[in-house]
């Protein structure tokens, strides 16, 4: 029967680390040893799960911990993980900090965490030591702390850095422009969605807690860097299904525009760019290319019906058949000029309006508006 409890090290002499920043800032890779079930939930960034126990394993423990105690609970894991799986999670444990030997200097090999810090890591702790010689730090307080402190670093740091919103109609290259500025922040980058009925992409959204946990670590990074500000595009509450956190997204809307104009065949061109050839890209790289070409097919023709009724009958029918030309003259010869009608329809017809709706709500808020060059020079210099 494997043993569960902890030897060799009395519980004062296993390390834990609580400087949580620091670990977010430096990318210090995390072995998450939670069940699947609770890393699917939410986990970070620079997280990796091989958990300790699976989630038939975790769930049936937790049931005897609840009915009978710790000491029960312990037993019955005792009984549930065998010797020989005990081997093979030591080993996969220590083939991660093997493989992380290269982040030494910012910080070390790697820490590991379960949910509170408790138990699963301490066993996990021991596990390793006996498999490396080597007793690697838990993280004090575990997965809860460490989302507590993000959520609490999200609400901080959207009080105390200023914000300047980059704001402009679809196709504006606003994306690119943040780019190229060290204090941006890409949500639609981080929400892994454009923003729109044409946003996503060939994999999905993280998960809402994936979402805020990485925002708040790009926070911190800009923090820690010296930010005197923040650059973030113009969104709505929502990007996809996801929703920016409300104490951010607050700060969002009190902050300054600036405005980025560019001229309609400019649009045009860089609405193309972005939503057919990069995102053709995306899908061939998770499909292969033959594949992908369908499943760009496929994607732009169910995001034009999601906006059937926004369009009208008409209009949207129009667009189908422009759409569809567009799709199969590419397949035939690589040409991409039969779009430049869909997505100027497209732009003018149903993206403008809504964007002049809206910024004429917040019209007061613009300090500054120009092309693609004079806005980055601006923003490069602005003072808050």
């Amino acid at each position: 029967m494997t043993n569960l409890k902890l030897k060799g090290l009395p519980t004062g002499e296993h390390p834990q680390i609580d400087d949580l920043a620091s670990l977010f800032i430096n990318d210090i890779p995390l072995l998450d040893v939670r069940a699947p079930v609770e890393f699917q939930q939410g986990a970070f960034p620079n997280a990796v799960n091989i958990p300790l126990m699976t989630n038939e394993e975790r769930e049936a423990v937790g049931i005897r911990y609840k009915e009978q105690g710790q000491d029960a609970a312990i037993l019955l894991g005792s009984q549930l993980v065998t010797e020989e799986q005990q081997s093979k999670r030591k080993k996969k444990w220590a083939e991660f900090f093997a493989n992380n030997k290269k982040n030494a200097k910012k910080g070390g090999d790697g820490y590991l965490y379960c949910f509170r810090g408790g138990l699963r890591s301490q066993i996990s702790q021991q596990w390793i030591l006996d498999e490396t010689g080597k007793a690697y730090p838990r993280v004090k307080g575990g997965y809860k702390a460490m989302r507590r402190f993000l959520i609490e670093s999200t609400e901080r740091i959207a009080k105390q850095i200023p914000i300047v919103i980059l704001g402009g109609r679809t196709g504006s290259g606003k994306t690119r422009l943040l780019k190229k500025l060290d204090n941006s922040i890409d949500l639609e980058g981080l929400a892994n969605h454009r923003g729109s009925a044409f946003g996503p992409t060939a994999t999905p959204q993280p998960t809402q807690i994936n979402f805020e946990n990485a925002l708040a670590i790009e926070l911190l990074k800009k923090e820690a860097a010296g930010a005197r500000f923040l650059i973030v595009e113009d969104e709505a509450r929502n990007v996809g299904s996801l929703g920016i956190p409300q104490a951010f997204f607050d700060a969002m809307q009190q902050a300054p525009i600036v405005r980025l104009e560019v001229k309609q065949s400019d649009r045009n061109k860089i609405s193309i760019e972005e939503y057919i050839v990069d995102t053709q890209s995306h899908f061939d790289k998770v499909y292969g290319k033959q594949q992908g070409q369908f499943k760009l097919s496929e994607h732009l023709l169910n995001s034009l019906e999601k906006i059937q009724k926004r369009l009208g009958g008409v209009r949207y029918q129009e667009a189908k058949e422009q759409m569809t030309q567009a799709i199969e003259t590419r397949l035939k010869t690589g040409s991409l000029d039969d779009f430049i009608p869909v997505v100027n329809t497209l732009l003018v017809d149903y993206y403008d309006p809504m964007y002049d709706y809206q910024i004429e709500k917040k019209k007061h808020r613009i300090v500054f508006q120009g092309d693609f060059d004079q806005v980055l020079e601006y923003l490069n210099n602005y003072n808050p």
